[in-house]
């Protein structure tokens, strides 16, 4: 049995990750997890000094200590101090890499591959390959302005508009994000698309996208949602990136840009010559690559200490 202590500062992204790493190891072994809700500030760094981290008190003592986001940093090194066992941490932390066991990041992070950093292609979700994919069924998710993309809400409507007409057999569903214009749905409803049935980001539940996701058999993401991107390519669903204004070119746009390269990715101007999306023959599973070498690691750990 293998205990996981899950540190959460309850931000859905950030949750998605270390769900994700968490049920993948439980897919390979037996777990227990043991979700801790972190406290922010400096106490928590005053804790690791200490030696001391009251909320692991009455819990059975971690073998793994998984977290992501800067919040989780201090509270994981003071359960570690307290309790043992090893730090995996998600995304590039704001603290020294050496102060974790391991560090788990999206290749757009720029760190070098090392026995103890573990580049991903993109960041890790909870997303499985569905196996009842529906060829009559699509899926737009859509964002808004970004620190690397801006907004034109009259192309990317030209572009929902053409994909609809070019696919008038398959049912679309659309959502939207917090990031969204107002008015973007409003606008959406005007072009009387009868095979898109849109609805906001908050009008769904955390399940909706996961149950999409399976069933899709092609996928839509704006470029800014780059996680969603990868979600959409560990589904197995053929992935297509709407086209937006680039405001600040950077880590995000690199990376999808190498996707479309790899072909595992088609932008909207080659969909638009061809009217295919490239097959999504090898779906990625990065949470189950990390989940397994973890474990070796863990396991050679445990085999050092018997000896």
């Amino acid at each position: 049995m293998l205990t996981i202590w899950r540190f959460s500062d309850g931000k859905r992204g950030h949750d998605n990750q270390s769900l994700g790493l968490a049920e993948a190891l439980c897919r390979l072994m037996p777990c227990q997890v043991e979700t801790l809700p972190v406290a922010r500030g400096w106490p928590c760094a005053i804790s690791w000094l200490a030696g001391r981290f009251q909320p692991g008190k009455n819990l059975p003592r971690p073998d793994l200590i998984v977290g992501a986001g800067h919040g989780t940093h201090w509270p994981m090194l003071a359960a570690r101090r307290a309790h043992g066992g090893r730090i995996a941490v998600l995304m590039k932390p704001s603290l020294p890499l050496s102060w974790f066991d391991w560090v788990i990041v999206p290749a757009h992070d720029g760190l070098p591959e090392s026995p103890s950093v573990l580049v991903t292609q993109g960041p890790i979700n909870r997303v499985l390959p569905g196996s009842a994919r529906r060829q009559e069924q699509g899926l737009m998710l859509i964002g808004g302005p970004s620190a690397e993309y801006g907004w034109n809400e009259t192309a990317l409507l030209k572009q929902i508009h053409l994909i609809a007409l070019h696919r008038p057999a398959t049912q679309w569903q659309l959502t939207t994000s917090r990031r969204t214009p107002a008015g973007f749905l409003a606008d959406l409803t005007r072009l009387g698309l009868g095979n898109v049935k849109a609805c906001a980001h908050d009008a769904v539940d955390a399940a909706w996208l996961p149950e999409q996701l399976a069933n899709a058999a092609e996928v839509w993401v704006t470029p800014d949602s780059a996680s969603m991107v990868y979600e959409a390519l560990t589904s197995g669903a053929a992935v297509g990136c709407f086209e937006l204004p680039y405001a600040k070119p950077g880590r995000v746009a690199r990376g999808l840009e190498k996707l479309v390269r790899d072909k595992r990715l088609a932008g909207f101007a080659d969909w638009e010559r061809s009217g295919v999306l490239p097959p999504n023959d090898q779906p990625l599973n990065e949470a189950g690559r990390c989940a397994r070498h973890l474990l070796q690691c863990l396991n050679k750990q445990t085999c050092a200490r018997a000896s």
